[in-house]
């Protein structure tokens, strides 16, 4: 069977700017059919921003699809703030999103960070989300946030020639929790070598082969690498501002009435698979889906096709005046 493609980039037919009250301005903005089903994207990171590749997994003719950039980051103001920057604040975002928008209930669509701040919100509001679609789970426990960042865990044993660079940056006696050592790095003279390997670790890792092309997407643009590095360790520093146990031990309860796919590379060395398969028996009514050959990148080829696949096949409230694509 021949593999599904990315629906084409659109542009979006609205944007706006809400002011969330205390010190940040976010930037959204709405794509493809204002009478479609209202589907909400939260991007990873956190503090990578939205990008035009993240409208293509979802028919524009279906879904009234919600983009935004989150706090500190792409066009929201003030760009890679930490102030006032916490989960709980991105939370209290999407729901004065939704309720600006004039939104009831809606599709809720994450990966990777964008996984995590979809079960926080979940967590909280759980009666505003009609579908939960999911890829790359992660929950920002100190094992995951090990398995990627330390040496040791299960990043640095397939790929220890990428580590050692990334190691060697920092002193050795820093070399115990990179995570607190970049911090410090992040703050000294070497601060925009150490900006540039941070990103540069994680896009090495996120699948089994990346192309030169891949690694240097988006590195051109320093802004853009220094908000995803100072964000992304802002928010590890705090275990993601979550309790990922504790979220893990409620959401099945919480989610009980609503449907669940979650989409798992088996080998993803960012999110690993543990965490996709713990959600999924936390969730017994939630769809798993392996790809058994892919890791963490949604763009691969097979990942991207079930995703569109379930975005295609999600039964869903619609609007009046929805076409659907066939």
């Amino acid at each position: 069977m021949a593999l599904l493609s990315l629906y084409p980039d659109i542009a979006p037919y609205k944007t706006g700017a809400m002011d969330t009250g205390d010190g940040h301005t976010l930037y959204w903005e709405a794509c493809g059919n204002p009478d479609g089903v209202p589907l909400v994207f939260l991007h990873g990171g956190p503090g990578s921003g939205i990008a035009g590749w993240n409208r293509q997994f979802f028919d524009p003719e279906k879904y009234n699809i919600i983009l935004f950039d989150q706090r500190g980051c792409g066009q929201s103001r003030p760009f890679g703030s930490l102030d006032n920057n916490t989960t709980a604040h991105l939370v209290k975002d999407i729901e004065q999103l939704r309720s600006l928008l004039g939104i009831d209930s809606w599709v809720v669509f994450g990966g990777s960070w964008g996984a995590t701040l979809a079960l926080a919100y979940a967590d909280a509001h759980a009666d505003k989300i009609q579908a939960l679609v999911m890829y790359g789970i992660f929950l920002c426990r100190p094992l995951e946030l090990e398995a990627i960042y330390h040496d040791g865990g299960v990043a640095s044993q397939v790929f220890p020639d990428v580590f050692e660079d990334y190691l060697a940056l920092l002193p050795k006696e820093d070399r115990a929790d990179p995570i607190q050592g970049y911090k410090k790095l992040f703050d000294g003279p070497d601060a925009l070598r150490a900006l540039d390997m941070w990103t540069r670790i994680e896009k090495k890792v996120a699948d089994i082969v990346v192309t030169d092309a891949q690694m240097e997407e988006g590195m051109a643009d320093a802004a853009h690498v220094k908000s995803v590095a100072l964000i992304e360790n802002h928010y590890f520093l705090n275990n993601g501002f979550v309790d990922g146990d504790a979220l893990l031990g409620r959401i099945g309860a919480k989610l009980a009435h609503i449907p669940v796919h979650i989409v798992q590379g088996r080998y993803d060395m960012v999110c690993p698979f543990k965490t996709a398969w713990e959600l999924h028996k936390a969730v017994p009514h939630s769809v798993l889906h392996v790809i058994d050959t892919a890791g963490h990148r949604a763009r691969h080829p097979l990942m991207a096709d079930k995703l569109v696949a379930i975005m295609n096949d999600l039964d869903v409230m619609e609007a009046k005046n929805v076409k659907r694509a066939h």
